[in-house]
């Protein structure tokens, strides 16, 4: 047995112990004629040294007192072992001597007891002084009936009562503290030395009840060698582990706080089965005594009455068991429900997969309409969660607005990934409606499988891994974990750390992009895109530090020195030219969390009076993700739209709503996604959406900007297709305020598209 911290010189003194009782016993089998004096002489020997390590083990540790009663047990045991062997029946010496036979079987329970019970809360600790009372009970009626009761039937004298009394019902204390140690998880809560005390506890009953069987007054000395030998194994045991208790260096606090022990699942039960046990035991005895018509009225007025009170318990105990495992809001599972269930399926074998469900933008949703609202839109979501999981399939409620699925019974990975897919475009199409407004279901979801050898919180952890990959994407999309992902979460918390000085200490960089007129191939505007030099990182991709600061509050700071820097640039370049409908205009991103600012429209207003710049050279993009809240966003929307500044739509097309919100958003610009636009191959198939899109925005007289442009072909396809204004590394690559004015300047006349560039597009996302 591996045990962490056991000294060399433990080792040794077990083997002290062993030599000596191994070489006794060895004696005994050769010379039946000395099994007095050395079984007597080697069990003392054993409880004495038991029973001065077990008190060295009560000094320090959380199982203080069960050692405390191991090691008097052992003393009591010892006077106990010289008592029966060597006084004569029933003297003065022999009642002591087998009085502390019995109070050896109390104390030894009482330490099995004491063992899981330190674990417990007060409440368990009740909980479990009543179970063991109950099985005691039951117990003590087989004692009575099958022990007891025949010796008083047959006349035996009560001068001997403690042996045919007190020894059985030891015995019974000593089973019944085995079995509530084993059943309330002592196994799982102690250590290695404890486990081999116990055992060692269980062949000490099982050689008593050997000698109780055969009625031998309780002298240990005697009788058959089998019984004594294993009455040496187990003191043996006993006291080994003692030994190496005392040497462990890693033994729990005295002042750990209990925090309660998850309840074997039929242990529960355990008490109404010895109620039980005791009931059947009554009526057969009523009816084999021949006592039917004097005490059967009574016998079963007390079964009738017991059946009652179990069957209540029963409800209770199955609702209360209900109530651990299930969500108060929703009625899913929560977290101990869902881990109950993980844990079981990986046991049987069962190929499964975890989906790790967060809803984003539910805080806004908290902050806007309180947080009755909120419960609302968590209730109707578990709704459309049951509705999009397959039977069998457990569906958990594990934070606010944090959910888990455990999905069984795979035959492909890609299953898993389905029924992801299914849940965001169900959600999507289900918004929750809160008087006349409505709320979109928008979700982050990840993935993850079980591999081979993992545990059910490796796979949980797993899933949480590729949903914050799937968050910080801000896509509202699903991910799949694969064992190169990186966990970025504590990585991301010192970005937030370090954005919270980024702006001003200038680490902040703005480039502009130029959207080029597809027919003149002037450049009409620039859109804005940050770009972040740490000061020892270096530089950071927007990939990295744009979902950090999303969440942490800091991207309304970047966002307005983005859109400050963006208007002061594009009011300079625009003076040399002539106030035409064609001037350049800024396009800067509006983030979700800067659209739900209260002060988002007097900030750009401030913005724009020091600037100079005219607001309807102003255009603020949004994407469709950014409308969280239609109460908030849509008339923020407007109200910058009566004071000139125009909107944008981004990523146009990639949504799963975005015609729904094209009717109600006050827009201005289309920007054709350059997944789109990358499909344009000079066939109706390839620009079949593209087209679509155009023809849309033509109807709803919009203008159109097609994003990603990096070939000829493609900007004069979009031309043939009537799109207003072209953008992408075929016209310029983000560059420098300093380099976007002369680029601006020197193609201002410019009447043809230009060549594409030497260098490889620049594919990093703005902000």
């Amino acid at each position: 047995m591996a045990l962490t911290g056991v000294s060399s010189r433990r080792v040794a003194v077990v083997m002290v112990i062993l030599v000596p009782v191994v070489a006794g016993q060895i004696v005994v089998l050769v010379h039946r004629g000395l099994q007095n004096d050395v079984t007597v002489t080697t069990m003392v020997g054993l409880d004495l040294l038991g029973a001065a390590f077990s008190w060295r083990a009560s000094r320090t540790g959380l199982h203080r007192r069960a050692w405390q009663f191991t090691a008097v047990g052992r003393g009591l045991s010892a006077v106990a072992d010289v008592g029966l062997a060597a006084a004569g029946p029933r003297t003065f010496w022999w009642w002591i001597t087998a009085a502390a036979a019995v109070l050896t079987f109390v104390l030894l329970a009482l330490a099995t007891v004491t063992f899981p019970a330190v674990h417990l809360t007060s409440r368990q600790q009740w909980a479990l002084a009543g179970e063991t009372v109950a099985v005691l009970g039951c117990g003590f009626m087989f004692v009575w009936d099958f022990a007891v009761q025949p010796h008083i039937a047959a006349g035996a004298s009560w001068s001997t009562a403690l042996t045919w009394i007190g020894f059985p019902i030891g015995d019974l204390l000593l089973l019944t503290g085995i079995s509530v140690y084993l059943l309330r998880g002592g196994v799982r809560e102690s250590s290695p030395p404890t486990w081999l005390l116990i055992a060692g506890m269980g062949g000490y009953l099982l050689a008593d009840a050997g000698f109780n069987a055969i009625g031998d007054d309780g002298n240990y000395a005697t009788g058959p060698l089998p019984a004594t030998m294993t009455f040496v194994a187990a003191l043996s045991a006993m006291t080994i582990a003692a030994v190496l208790e005392t040497s462990r260096t890693d033994r729990p606090s005295q002042a750990a706080t209990p925090t309660g022990v998850p309840l074997s699942p039929w242990l529960a039960y355990f008490p109404y089965v010895a109620v039980g046990a005791g009931l059947v035991l009554m009526i057969t005895t009523t009816i084999t005594g021949g006592e039917l018509r004097t005490s059967g009225g009574l016998v079963l007025g007390l079964v009738v009455m017991a059946a009652g009170v179990a069957i209540r318990q029963l409800v209770s105990l199955r609702d209360s068991r209900q109530y651990q495992l299930t969500d108060n809001l929703t009625g899913l599972s929560n977290r101990a429900g869902l881990q109950h269930a993980l844990d079981r399926a990986l046991r049987r074998g069962e190929h499964v997969a975890v989906m790790a469900v967060d809803l984003d933008g539910f805080k806004s949703v908290n902050d806007t309409y309180g947080h009755s609202a909120g419960d609302v839109v968590l209730m109707e979501f578990a709704h459309l969660l049951r509705a999009c999981v397959r039977a069998g399939d457990t569906a958990a409620r594990v934070g606010g607005d944090e959910f888990l699925v455990l999905l069984r019974h795979l035959t492909q990975p890609e299953d898993a990934t389905q029924i992801a897919d299914r849940l965001q475009s169900a959600a999507h199409a289900r918004p929750v409606r809160l008087g006349a407004d409505t709320i979109a279901h928008r979700c982050s979801i990840g993935v993850a499988t079980d591999a081979p050898g993992d545990t059910g919180d490796t796979v949980v952890r797993h899933a949480d891994m590729a949903m914050y990959h799937a968050k910080r994407a801000g896509t509202h999309g699903v991910a799949v974990y694969h064992p190169d992902m990186i966990d970025r979460r504590r990585d991301d918390t010192t970005l937030s750390n370090d954005l919270e000085d980024a702006v001003a200490s200038g680490q902040l960089r703005v480039l502009f992009q130029p959207m080029i007129d597809l027919v003149t191939g002037r450049p009409v505007g620039a859109e804005a895109l940050v770009r972040w030099h740490h000061p020892t990182r270096g530089l950071v991709s927007p990939l990295d530090f744009i979902p950090v600061a999303e969440r942490t509050g800091a991207i309304t700071g970047i966002g307005r020195y983005v859109l400050e820097q963006a208007c002061r640039e594009v009011h300079a370049w625009q003076q040399p030219q002539p106030a035409t409908p064609h001037r350049l205009y800024a396009s800067v991103n509006l983030s979700p969390r800067q659209l739900q600012d209260s002060t988002l429209v007097a900030d750009v207003l401030d913005v724009l009076n020091h600037t100079g710049l005219d607001p309807h050279d102003l255009v603020l993009e949004i994407t469709e993700s950014a409308i969280i809240d239609e109460r908030v966003a849509i008339p923020t929307l407007e109200n910058l739209r009566s004071h000139g500044v125009r909107i944008a739509v981004d990523d146009f097309g990639t949504g799963y709503s975005s015609l729904h919100y094209l009717t109600r958003l006050p827009v201005d610009i289309l920007k054709i996604d350059r997944s789109f636009v990358a499909e344009l191959d000079g066939t109706s198939h390839g620009s079949a959406i593209t087209e679509a899109v155009i023809r849309l925005s033509q109807v709803l007289h919009l203008s159109t900007v097609a994003e990603g442009v990096e070939t000829p072909e493609q900007a004069a396809e979009l031309a043939m297709l009537g799109c207003d204004t072209g953008q992408g590394y075929l016209f310029a690559k983000p560059m420098t305020a300093t380099d976007a004015a002369a680029f601006i300047h020197n193609r201002s006349t410019a009447t043809t598209i230009p060549e594409p560039a030497a260098d490889r597009p620049d594919t990093t996302p703005s902000t």
